[in-house]
């Protein structure tokens, strides 16, 4: 389907139930994720007694980890649906870079959000701002994350292990230096959690001004399409 803004009112249906599942969990996990993690980059102040009566850090750790697969696995299903699904649902994976009328829609969308346009164009899907920025901000940044993640990862779990026959040769890309490995994962995480919240913002501010269903269009499927001369 096109990426072209012919909708005006009514109402479409754009995300299937995985596709809304997959939204929900991500969501919580990358929560999860990014609390826990602050928290592995700056460890809580110790607590008193043995240390082998105390496993709160273990215990922050195995929740990052634990958020870490749930997000992993769910990147790649998300890559299977878009694989099999509609033209929307493959939009973060392989954005119409090609096409003229992307790149003008993206810009479009840019002065709206700038408030230097009247008018919005109205997407069925993304909009071409938004699948930009999903696709660099969340598609790429999270490859980076799993394979950063997982490398550090593999530095605990053994020369052994599944984890360094996987992502053992990420640490190699940047010449063995363990310290640049966790910085770059430290900041594709605030790489992630800007994304998030410029995304909140976006969505809820098409919500109320481009007169279109953004928010419950991820709880129900459905974008419906408001007439602009309705109250």
């Amino acid at each position: 389907m096109s990426t072209a803004h012919e909708v005006k009112t009514g109402t479409v249906k754009v995300y299937s139930a995985g596709i809304r599942a997959w939204h929900w969990i991500n969501a919580l996990a990358i929560l999860v994720l990014a609390v826990t993690g602050f928290f592995i980059g700056a460890p809580p102040p110790s607590v008193p007694g043995e240390a082998s009566d105390n496993f709160l850090f273990g215990y922050i750790r195995f929740v990052h980890f634990a958020a870490g697969y749930v997000i992993t696995i769910g990147f790649f299903a998300r890559a299977y649906m878009a694989l099999i699904g509609n033209h929307h649902e493959r939009a973060i994976f392989w954005p119409d870079f090609h096409k003229k009328e992307f790149w003008d829609g993206a810009l479009h969308q840019l002065r709206w959000y700038a408030f230097l346009e009247k008018e919005p164009r109205k997407y069925v899907g993304h909009n071409p701002l938004s699948t930009i920025a999903m696709f660099f901000a969340y598609t790429l940044a999270m490859i980076v994350m799993i394979l950063t993640g997982g490398a550090m990862y593999a530095e605990g779990a053994g020369m052994d292990s599944w984890q360094t026959f996987l992502f053992g040769w990420v640490e190699s890309l940047v010449g063995d230096n363990t310290f640049f490995l966790h910085t770059i994962h430290h900041v594709g995480m605030y790489v992630i959690l800007l994304f998030v919240m410029v995304h909140i913002y976006t969505a809820i501010r098409e919500e109320t001004m481009s007169r279109q269903t953004m928010i419950s269009a991820m709880m129900t499927g459905d974008r419906t399409f408001r007439d602009d001369r309705e109250d």
